[in-house]
C-alpha cells in the first residue's frame, strides 16, 4: 500500500484498520445493516498486498479496530490466519 503525506506516521496495521472502517463498516452502517463480515483475503486483494494475511488478521482481531470502527466482534471463523478468515462484527 502506498503511503501518502497524510498517513506517513501511521503503521500498515493502522492503515488496514482505517481502510476496513471506511470502505466496509461505514457503507454497511449507511445501508442500515446490523452486522458485517469481512474476509481477510478480500482486504488483502483490495489493498494489493503480498504475504500480509497475518497483518490483516492481526489488525482486524484487535480491540483497537472494535473501538475505532464502533463495532463489536461477534465471531472469527475459518483458519486463525488465512485468506478465508472471516471476522463478523455487530455495528454499534
Amino acid at each position: 500500500m502506498m503511503r501518502n503525506q497524510e498517513d506517513t506516521n501511521r503503521t500498515i496495521s493502522e492503515n488496514v484498520r482505517i481502510y476496513c472502517r471506511d470502505t466496509h463498516v461505514v457503507p454497511a452502517r449507511k445501508r442500515g445493516e446490523k452486522q458485517i463480515t469481512i474476509r481477510a483475503g478480500d482486504i488483502h486483494k483490495e489493498l494489493g498486498f503480498k504475504n500480509r494475511l497475518p497483518l490483516i488478521c492481526s489488525a482486524l482481531g484487535t480491540e483497537l479496530f472494535n473501538k475505532m470502527a464502533n463495532v463489536k466482534r461477534i465471531s472469527i471463523e475459518g483458519p486463525v490466519i488465512g485468506a478465508n478468515t472471516r471476522f463478523t462484527f455487530q455495528l454499534l
